[in-house]
C-alpha cells in the first residue's frame, strides 16, 4: 500500500482540530458561519480525496476545488478570529496547520498543471 501523502494527514488533523471548537461558537452563528467553516474544512478533504482518485484534468479540477475551499476556510478562520471565538494560541496553531496545507496543495497542483 502506497504511503499515505502529508497533505491527508495534517487535513485530517485540521479536521480533528477544528470540528470540536466550533461546537463551542456561539450557538447565534451554528448553522451560518459556523455551519459554513466546518463545510469548506469537509469540503477541502473531499476535494483532496477526489484528486488522489484522478489523473489529468479532472485533477486538477479537483485540486482548484480544494485551493477555492481552502481560501473560504481562511476567510471563516480569520471571521473566528477577529469575533474572538479563537484565543491568540488557537489561531496560530490553526493558521500553521492551514499554511502547511496551503504549501503541500500549491505543491501538487504545480505538479499536476505540466
Amino acid at each position: 500500500m502506497p504511503e499515505e501523502m502529508i497533505v491527508f494527514t495534517r487535513c485530517y488533523d485540521l479536521l480533528a482540530w477544528l470540528l470540536p471548537r466550533a461546537e463551542k461558537f456561539p450557538r447565534a452563528f451554528r448553522f451560518t458561519v459556523t455551519q459554513r467553516l466546518i463545510d469548506a474544512a469537509l469540503d477541502l478533504q473531499e476535494a483532496l480525496f477526489a484528486a488522489q482518485s484522478q489523473r489529468g484534468a479532472p485533477r486538477l479540477d479537483a485540486l482548484r476545488r480544494a485551493d477555492a475551499a481552502l481560501n473560504h476556510l481562511r476567510l471563516y478562520l480569520r471571521l473566528a478570529w477577529d469575533w474572538r471565538w479563537l484565543n491568540a494560541g488557537q489561531y496560530e496553531h490553526v493558521s500553521a496547520i492551514v499554511a502547511e496545507i496551503g504549501r503541500l496543495l500549491g505543491g501538487w497542483l504545480k505538479q499536476s498543471a505540466r
